[in-house]
């Protein structure tokens, strides 16, 4: 049984994210920690953070990175989640490009024009739906050539001159910006032509927007860290508290099975391993971001292939002290550590009981004490985390009957 049918199986009616806010038993001392220390002050105030959340299979690393997702969600940030298995991680543009296609940049840019209208001395909501704010001051008898000049300098003011953002970056989102107010003029198949360069689109030739006074090169694995630096400003400016980007299933890097959707070699391993190194390297120069990888003990504990086989990488994420008790502000998140010290019997049959409500319709039971004393002592040694023995005794408890 894999890790995600703790929170998906085929008999459970509500979606996984429903389930990821219901269970909370145990993990809220994380998450509670997260959302108070990360989302709502370190991150919020402009920092920026790495983590990586690692355990047994069926620890409950998917169901932790979709519950920190929703909660960032609630908190008024952009969010990004998928999986390794579906996105090659050896060519950071890949990355970029999957995370700029979540984001939806046009919702940013549209609350960013309402902000430089709000500067320009008008109240947007007096601007008629459907009415671009040019045609209302030209209704108006404002759209003088003073008003027009002073639209192009608060979009310089806004893009142009904002250091976080890169140049050809900032260019696109200026002239997106513009189209959004009605002023400058962007054609329709001009504007899908910015949208096409910001989201990687190598089909698009770079001399059909020197047309447009634009003369970028192209995103790539060098500059798509910087792309995302500005990304993330942008949604910033847009209103939100950040952007969080959960990506799991790490561990795909060292599979070997003919069944996976990709297959990793040592070079395009080696290459993931150095874009995460030098993604830890950078991030100081970000703001407004959060990653979280999520990947099973394997790729810890496989020696030849695994992040210790990479020591530019197991050097900046190992952690250097351990101490008795779990730290909640280290970056190599062990969730086996994490429930040896939280998840109690009453923890065990909280969880199971939060289970029994969400498969009501299967009449699944919760576990007794004798039952959630008997897991809480099997995880010690066991090769399987405490969330996935919850779900197989109770699974098997249900075939029973």
């Amino acid at each position: 049984m894999q890790e995600e049918e703790f929170l998906t199986t085929p008999e459970e009616t509500v979606s996984a994210l429903d389930c990821a806010r219901q269970l909370t038993c145990g993990i809220k001392f994380l998450t509670d920690f997260w959302t108070e220390k990360y989302l709502q002050e370190y991150i919020k105030n402009g920092g920026s953070k790495i983590k990586f959340i690692t355990g047994r299979k069926g620890s409950g690393k998917t169901h932790f990175l979709r519950l920190m997702t929703s909660i960032a969600q609630r908190e008024n940030y952009k969010t990004v989640q998928f999986s390794a298995k579906d996105i090659w991680m050896h060519d950071f543009k890949e990355i970029y490009i999957e995370i700029f296609r979540q984001c939806g940049i046009m919702e940013c840019l549209e609350a960013i024009s309402r902000h430089l209208i709000r500067e320009m001395g008008f109240d947007y909501h007096d601007i008629p739906e459907g009415k671009r704010f040019i045609d209302y001051l030209s209704e108006n008898n404002s759209g003088d050539a003073l008003t027009r000049r002073e639209i192009r300098t608060q979009l310089k003011h806004f893009f142009l001159e904002n250091p976080m953002l890169d140049n050809n970056f900032a260019l696109a989102c200026s002239m997106l910006t513009g189209s959004i107010l009605g002023y400058p003029v962007l054609e329709e198949q001009n504007r899908n032509l910015l949208l096409a360069w910001l989201e990687g689109d190598r089909t698009i030739k770079l001399s059909q927007l020197r047309a447009l006074d634009f003369y970028p090169s192209r995103i790539t694995k060098y500059n798509a860290r910087h792309m995302l630096r500005s990304l993330t400003e942008v949604i910033h400016m847009g209103g939100y508290s950040g952007l969080f980007i959960a990506i799991d299933d790490l561990e795909i890097l060292i599979s070997r099975s003919s069944l996976e959707p990709v297959h990793y070699t040592k070079m395009k391993r080696e290459d993931t391993y150095e874009s995460i190194r030098q993604l830890i390297d950078d991030i100081d120069s970000m703001k407004y971001i959060m990653f979280a990888y999520g990947f099973d003990r394997e790729l810890i504990d496989n020696e030849n292939a695994g992040l210790k086989a990479y020591q530019a990488l197991w050097m900046r994420i190992q952690n250097e002290i351990i101490g008795e008790r779990f730290n909640r502000f280290s970056d190599m998140v062990d969730l086996d550590r994490l429930a040896a010290q939280e998840y109690t019997p009453d923890v065990i049959i909280s969880i199971s009981e939060s289970l029994a409500e969400l498969q009501k319709n299967i009449q699944a039971a919760p576990l007794d004490r004798e039952t959630a004393e008997e897991i809480a002592a099997q995880a010690r040694t066991g090769s399987v985390g405490i969330p996935q023995l919850i779900q197989n005794i109770m699974q098997e408890v249900r075939i029973d009957v």
